[in-house]
């Protein structure tokens, strides 16, 4: 093979599809789960203090610390063993050790997550869930553990992967603040199946949870672009009956669209992550290969009544946004439209009057010239008398016969120059 050089991402690339696999969990085992909000100034993973948190909890136990700028992570803390990952708005947590307590999700178990360990988090605590992974029961067995543990009108069970074993959960958090989820498998099932889906029932809890921030936006903005709406529609009907000119609601319409751009961007990377971790909840629960168990609502069935009504309502509001904006910006091209056919109008009106006023100064222009020919006329004959009256008495003619006689041609020389210099200043 001739020698090229490779792309310098190409073995990271490659990499990054093997580098978080599914952890190996025996059965039993409890798992706990904690996923924290991510520090949103977090752009150097080398300097996120998600990493310093995951340091201070491996302190504790005088565990190795990863690789720096690492993004995943696997190792034994005490008895537990730790899976830690990094993603873009969230760091989890997820730590599982072998056997059950004697009392079922016992909330002195999440004592691997010490609270002043948590206090010291990098964000808020988004979600937390223990995670209870035993034989299946006979089914009594599995009725009875569904009736203590979880809350019977949000309880959701299934038969997954092909029936090797039984999922549970209500999505509701318990008294000492954790959901709570069981995995009943057969004993045959592998380690690394039962941490698959051990992972796939705290991915579809996260995402969830994520995807619901997208909802608290969408209702957050709800009254906003109610009003922004019955503004614009009030605008554009005054507009339409003649009520208010135009140019005096061009700027209300162009504040009105600069609020709704405004809001766009604001909500425009949440209702954007809102899709993606939908998408990612419904795949998910698709690689579960549900079948319906005990005559319980399948985790699908439970996303379609309770999960998927919020998410449209997300898409909604989007699409309702992105409909108002561009409303906003079509009324404001009509709008200057108008603007620029109602000062068409007005240019034209005003063209009309300077033609007027154009006209009449040349009327003027002429009367003038009339009389300034009368005047000079007048001047050019006395002078003219001036001059040939003492050649009257020898002609035989009088003063009055010689002053009509030089009248008319003195009069026409005038006109003729005046006619003249007005051709040439022409």
């Amino acid at each position: 093979m001739p020698l090229i050089e490779d792309h310098p991402l190409r073995y990271r690339l490659a990499n990054e599809l093997h580098a978080r696999p599914f952890p190996t969990m025996p059965v039993p085992c409890t798992v706990l789960y904690v996923a924290i909000e991510r520090a949103h100034d977090a752009t150097d993973p080398s300097q996120d203090p998600a990493g310093t948190h995951l340091a201070a909890l491996l302190d504790r136990h005088g565990a190795q610390h990863p690789q720096p700028g690492a993004t995943h992570f696997t190792g034994a803390i005490g008895r537990h063993t730790l899976k830690w990952e990094l993603h873009a708005e969230f760091v989890s947590y997820m730590a599982f050790s072998g056997g059950l307590g004697t009392r079922a999700f016992d909330p002195a178990e999440f004592a691997v997550f010490p609270d002043e360990w948590l206090a010291q988090g990098p964000g808020r605590l988004f979600t937390s869930a223990t995670v209870r992974v035993m034989p299946r029961p006979n089914p009594d067995g599995f009725e009875k553990a569904l009736n203590e543990w979880f809350v019977p009108e949000s309880l959701a069970a299934s038969s997954v992967r092909d029936g090797t074993a039984e999922i549970a959960g209500d999505f509701r958090i318990d008294p000492s603040g954790h959901l709570r989820f069981a995995v009943f498998a057969d004993p045959e099932i592998g380690p690394r199946r039962v941490g698959g889906l051990v992972q796939r029932l705290c991915e579809i809890e996260t995402y969830k949870s994520m995807s619901m921030l997208g909802f608290a936006r969408a209702r957050e903005i709800a009254t906003p672009i109610d009003g922004l709406d019955a503004r614009l529609t009030g605008l554009m009907s005054d507009v339409s009956e003649g009520a208010r000119p135009a140019e005096e609601t061009l700027p209300q319409l162009l504040g009105i669209a600069t609020e709704l751009e405004a809001i766009a961007a604001q909500s425009a990377f949440r209702f954007g992550a809102t899709g993606a971790y939908e998408a990612i909840v419904n795949d998910r629960i698709a690689v579960l290969r549900e079948q319906r168990c005990a005559g319980r609502q399948t985790f699908r069935e439970f996303m379609i009544r309770r999960y998927q009504p919020a998410m449209r309502t997300v898409a909604s509001t989007d699409r309702r946004l992105a409909t108002l904006a561009d409303r906003a910006m079509r009324a404001g091209q009509l709008l200057r439209t108008r603007v620029e056919v109602e000062r068409s109008a007005q240019n034209q009106q005003l063209l009309k009057g300077m033609n007027r006023r154009a006209d009449l100064q040349l009327r003027l222009q002429r009367t003038v010239e009339g009389l300034s020919v009368v005047a000079i006329s007048y001047y050019a004959v006395s002078l003219a008398g001036y001059v040939l009256y003492p050649f009257a008495s020898p002609s035989g003619m009088s003063e009055g016969m010689l002053g009509a006689l030089i009248t008319l041609p003195v009069v026409a020389f005038v006109w003729f120059l005046v006619r003249r210099v007005r051709r040439k200043i022409e």
